[in-house]
């Protein structure tokens, strides 16, 4: 048990003590919205990492999440992947969201020896798969890939804010809010939105923009 309900060391530190070497933590950022990508992130910590303030990127301010991010990324292997909108409506947001897992891990420098995955699902075979349910709120290294994750996610959907200025993806990045909703009723479905959930599927009026490739971040 963890008394703070902060991540920390415990977990990584006991698979250390049983000769794993590079653990890899894996968190995602949107599965939920109804437009734009899944993106996640892996993380392997060095053994002389210490950063005090990282924690679930849910529970951090934008400021310090891009703070902690650029710390993350100089004390730590990252590898990133994304499952795009095409992604997710032809195999399923959860599939979607294994393949950006699997793409990330594959992205680290080094190869891990271990996956510590938030949620309660493996993603491969080849690697010894930990799930851990609410992860990013027990493990340190699942909260540092959560925090990539969503800084990432939330630079794509901001660039996405200035390609489509009717919809205001830098301010709701892509979750179904009321301001959302309105917005596609007012200016119609994009490419960007996912044609699979509710209320997208419900909407008649689509516009014809093409959907640009801004992935590479």
């Amino acid at each position: 048990m963890n008394p703070t309900k902060k991540p920390d060391l415990s977990i990584e530190k006991d698979l250390w003590s049983r000769g794993f070497k590079l653990i890899a933590g894996i968190d995602e950022v949107g599965r939920g919205p109804i437009a734009g990508p899944v993106v996640a992130a892996a993380v392997i910590l060095k053994k002389d990492f210490f950063l005090i303030d990282i924690d679930d990127s849910k529970k951090i301010s934008p400021l310090k999440r891009e703070r902690l991010y650029h710390q993350i990324l100089k004390t730590s292997y990252v590898g990133i992947g994304i499952g795009d909108v095409e992604c997710i409506d032809t195999i399923n947001i959860l599939n979607a969201t294994k393949y950006a897992m699997n793409i990330a891990y594959k992205k680290l420098a080094k190869k891990p020896d271990i996956l510590l995955i938030d949620g309660n699902f493996e993603i491969n075979s080849e690697i010894i798969n930990v799930p851990v349910i609410k992860g990013d709120q027990k493990s340190i290294s699942i909260a540092a890939a959560s925090i990539i994750a969503k800084v990432v996610r939330d630079r794509i959907m901001n660039q996405f804010s200035h390609i489509f200025n009717k919809y205001t993806f830098n301010q709701h990045k892509g979750y179904p809010t009321k301001n959302h909703i309105d917005e596609i009723q007012k200016n119609g479905v994009l490419a960007l939105h996912r044609s699979t959930f509710s209320p997208v599927n419900d909407t008649v009026s689509y516009t014809h923009l093409t959907l640009p490739t801004i992935y590479s971040v």
